[in-house]
């Protein structure tokens, strides 16, 4: 089998083209580029300029800039030199959609061109037209005769090329091909990449952008594979998840794709698309690219004190047991409430508070009132809750139930609450008490040692494993021990802890997105625990004063941030819903309202909308080609004007803005998708 990666038991970044952007060099083991988009208005020059100078000195190494006719792509020329007065020389990227001469006039103007090859030249229409081969041939000639041109003055001028692909906006003649898949996104850029090939330009890059990161995942690891079957080498690849939205959701949502490839070793610069001001996005990804370039810099070391283990990650037998281009959930059985049918459930650490009081329940989803002696529960209600040593004085919620250490169980008089957490040695060994769920870690390759032990708990159906791993490589030995499960027939259910050390609130977000995340958008994960380590729980307190300004849910400890973080994770990999979606486009030059302000006011009246998935698009670019997987479209339609959707049907034409949130809630009723708050 050809592999989408160099390996899946270690860090091993994939060798690309090298691709020339002004001075800047992507690809073949360069450093990972940093990106971000303006978002004032092309033709507001001086803005435009101060905005791209404030994202410079964020730290992007290249600014997207959108021209979406002719009269911005002129204007390109007037920033650019207006920049170069100032002394700032980072490269420029134009973007464009639906006008092929824009793209002609911006290649001679700035360092790159980014064009969608599902519109660049297709009008799309949303129809369903079965193509003869003929008819399909016919339209690639179409195309041909449209890029040509483009990439000529790209060849004349040295300019490079992004082809970027979303996945909300195929073209028709792909659609009626390949449907709404990910070999429909890859085979989109290929259409591209091909003639670009056959005219001998290779300064390309590639995207393959989506909201749903299992299907961004998936089309980049096909398009990886197919490039390595066609051409025997690859290009460099653009990684971004599309339209993620703001604050905590848009942070997790891009870690979890963007950090699983990283960790695959895919991806030459990264842009994280979140609905903020752009110079937000750069910390964002340079936090994304700090933490998988950490795990690289151990896997190069020899020193075990370095790398924190001595073991080596078994190699692995082809071929693999599940398919990294389709989500399938690992088969297991079922233990209570954990594993087959059951979505993944989430484990609450309070182990860090020394007295466990019914008032401390309302940060993991759980909050007790007086006057009616009963507990309200919210949909991002943990399941358990891991107090270590701990007993509780006070009855519990219904659904709730604790994990403890064996020693505290032995002492437990409710055995219906209360669980043990063994290791697996322990366990074995049958020193203490056992439940009818028992928690049984095991340490993923920290050390060498017989597998074989994991027969023993496989034949145990009270047995939820819980795999953890010292390693900075966490993701690659976890995912290993559920290789090694599969190819045993194992199928106890299994619970990724992750465990963090590091100091803000982003980089635990960050950290925990991609070691959890990549292993659930693989099928992999029953269920998931996230903790801190005693020096990162004492910092994030103080950090808290600083989330607010940056568009954070309000949080108020450490405890109610890793049950947050843990439910926005299982959302963002498609494998447990708890809450509103919101697939938000980061603002840009096309934007025709207030974009961040919209989507907060959206927010406020739609959040306890659960599993609803609401688009909230600044212009008709962005939608609905780009809200693939939207239930409803806000959608910019000219200033001061909003267009709704239904899908991708227009339900209601143009609007005004002052109404239109309450429109929104008026279509959500009338399609029973509205309840009350």
């Amino acid at each position: 089998m050809q592999l989408y990666c160099n390996s899946l038991t270690k860090y091993s970044r994939l060798q690309t083209r090298e691709v020339k952007v002004g001075n800047l060099l992507i690809g073949n083991f360069h450093p990972i580029r940093l990106q971000t988009m303006t978002t004032k208005d092309t033709m507001d020059t001086l803005g435009t300029v101060e905005e791209t100078i404030r994202c410079i000195e964020a730290g992007a190494e290249l600014v997207r800039i959108t021209a979406p006719s002719k009269k911005e792509a002129e204007n390109l020329l007037n920033i650019k030199n207006e920049l170069h007065k100032r002394g700032y020389h980072t490269p420029l990227v134009a973007d464009i959609h639906f006008t092929p001469n824009a793209a002609e006039i911006a290649a001679r103007i700035v360092e790159k061109v980014r064009i969608n090859p599902g519109n660049y030249v297709d009008k799309k229409k949303f129809e369903q037209i079965d193509y003869t081969d003929a008819a399909y041939a016919e339209e690639l000639d179409k195309i041909r005769d449209k890029f040509i041109p483009l990439l000529n003055i790209c060849k004349e001028y040295g300019t490079a090329m992004r082809i970027g692909t979303n996945h909300g906006s195929l073209s028709d003649r792909i659609m009626s091909r390949y449907g709404d898949t990910p070999m429909g996104m890859v085979e989109s850029a290929m259409e591209f990449l091909r003639i670009a090939r056959n005219e001998n330009y290779h300064n390309i890059v590639l995207s393959m952008k989506a909201s749903n990161t299992q299907v961004m995942v998936q089309a980049y690891r096909l398009l990886v594979q197919q490039m390595n079957d066609e051409f025997g080498e690859l290009y460099p690849l653009h990684l971004g998840v599309t339209e993620a939205g703001d604050g905590e959701d848009g942070r997790v949502k891009s870690a979890v794709g963007i950090g699983t490839l990283l960790e695959d070793g895919i991806g030459d610069t990264v842009r994280v698309s979140l609905t903020e001001d752009p110079e937000f996005e750069i910390p964002v990804c340079r936090d994304l690219v700090k933490i998988v370039s950490e795990t690289e810099k151990t896997e190069s070391q020899k020193d075990e004190h370095i790398n924190l283990y001595s073991s080596q990650i078994p190699d692995l037998q082809f071929p693999l047991p599940y398919s990294p281009f389709q989500y399938k959930r690992r088969k297991t059985f079922e233990v209570n409430n954990i594993g087959n049918h059951h979505v993944p459930v989430v484990i609450a650490d309070l182990s860090k508070l020394n007295h466990i009081r019914p008032k401390d329940l309302e940060s993991v989803g759980y909050r007790y009132d007086e006057e009616t002696d009963k507990w309200n529960i919210s949909d991002s209600a943990a399941d358990y809750i891991f107090i270590a040593y701990q007993t509780l004085d006070f009855a519990l919620p219904g659904t709730l139930k604790v994990i403890v250490y064996p020693p505290a169980y032995d002492l437990q008089d409710d055995k219906e609450k209360y669980f043990p957490l063994f290791d697996a040695a322990t366990f074995l060994q049958n020193i203490h008490q056992k439940s009818f769920i028992n928690f049984v870690t095991v340490n993923c390759f920290d050390e060498e040692e017989n597998l074989d032990y994991l027969n023993e708990l496989g034949k145990d159906k009270s047995v939820v494993l819980c795999l953890k791993s010292k390693r900075k490589n966490t993701v690659h030995a976890l995912r290993r021990m559920c290789i090694e499960l599969m190819n045993r027939g194992i199928e106890n259910p299994v619970i990724i802890f992750s465990d963090s050390s590091y100091h803000t609130t982003d980089e635990h977000l960050i950290h925990y997105s991609k070691e959890t995340g990549a292993l659930l958008i693989d099928g992999m994960g029953d269920g998931i625990a996230l903790s801190l380590s005693s020096n990162a729980y004492d910092d994030l307190a103080a950090d808290f004063k600083n989330l607010v300004g940056r568009n954070y849910n309000i949080i108020h400890t450490p405890e109610e941030f890793l049950n947050s973080s843990a439910f926005s994770i299982l959302q963002a990999a498609r494998t447990r819903i708890s809450k509103t979606e919101y697939i938000s486009c980061p603002s840009c030059g096309r934007t025709l309202f207030d974009l961040q302000e919209t989507t907060a006011k959206i927010r406020s009246v739609t959040n306890h909308l659960k599993g609803v998935k609401i688009a909230i698009m600044g212009c008709i670019v962005n939608g609905p080609g780009e809200m693939a997987d939207a239930d409803f479209g806000y959608v910019g339609s000219g200033i001061g004007k909003i267009t709704l959707y239904k899908g991708k049907d227009v339900v209601k034409r143009n609007i005004d803005n002052e109404v239109a949130v309450d429109e929104l809630i008026n279509l959500l009723k009338e399609n029973d998708a509205w309840v009350e708050p």
